[in-house]
């Protein structure tokens, strides 16, 4: 039987719009993944705006399904549709098992957005692509991104000891993970429009509206297996 494409269709949440990025998102992805508060944890940080648009180029053809490779996609701003950062999946050599992680540029810190843009991608994730189990890794340095993990129901399963080369050192990794039966999905997040009669205030509040500094991005999610890095 042959498997047909699954394309990317948006999904809104209360605030925001998850999208395909498309080569006008390059230059604003580029930039604010070059912000040192960003890069310090992530893997992917784009060599060039011409790059970047190739990249995004290739994903217009890709199936977020299939196996192996990052599939980066847009959040903005459902008002004015500005984009406020990326997310990425990437599905395992393991198909019913898939891997996620977010950025949010500095400008857009703490207000919520990662927490809300990942509800909407779990849901996509186990219900739409019906995936089984999804995973995250975290970089036990990165404290607010092991809350946000927390506050979404993640459960610590590893705390790996120099397990990675990263940015030339020997670092520690923290995996996340979550199965689908633990998962209550969001409302109305995989309808899009449906989710305008939402109220984003009454939501519940997430470690980004009380923690005392700027929530840093998760660690190390990119288009490229990170341990190539």
């Amino acid at each position: 039987m042959i498997r047909l494409p699954i394309m990317f269709q948006e999904i809104e949440t209360g605030r925001l719009i998850l999208r395909d990025l498309g080569p006008a998102d390059a230059e604003v992805v580029t930039h604010y993944r070059a912000d040192p508060e960003v890069s310090r944890y992530q893997s992917w940080e784009p060599d060039s705006v011409q790059k970047l648009r190739s990249y995004i180029a290739e994903l217009a053809a890709r199936d977020p399904g299939t196996p192996g490779a990052w599939y980066q996609i847009g959040i903005a701003l459902r008002s004015g549709g500005e984009l406020v950062g990326d997310c990425g999946i990437r599905i395992l050599n393991h198909a019913r098992q898939a891997e996620i992680g977010i950025t949010v540029a500095p400008a857009f810190q703490r207000r919520a957005y990662a927490s809300e843009a990942l509800r909407a991608m779990l849901d996509y994730v186990f219900v739409k692509l019906r995936k089984h189990r999804i995973s995250a890794s975290v970089d036990p340095r990165n404290a607010a991104s092991i809350r946000l993990m927390q506050s979404l129901g993640f459960r610590q399963e590893a705390h790996l000891i120099e397990s990675l080369w990263f940015k030339g050192q020997w670092v520690d990794d923290i995996i996340f993970a979550m199965l689908a039966k633990e998962w209550t999905p969001a409302e109305a997040s995989l309808t899009p429009a449906a989710a305008r009669h939402s109220d984003p205030d009454a939501r519940r509040a997430t470690p980004e509206h009380t923690r005392p500094t700027p929530p840093q991005p998760l660690t190390r999610p990119s288009p490229v297996p990170r341990k190539a890095n």
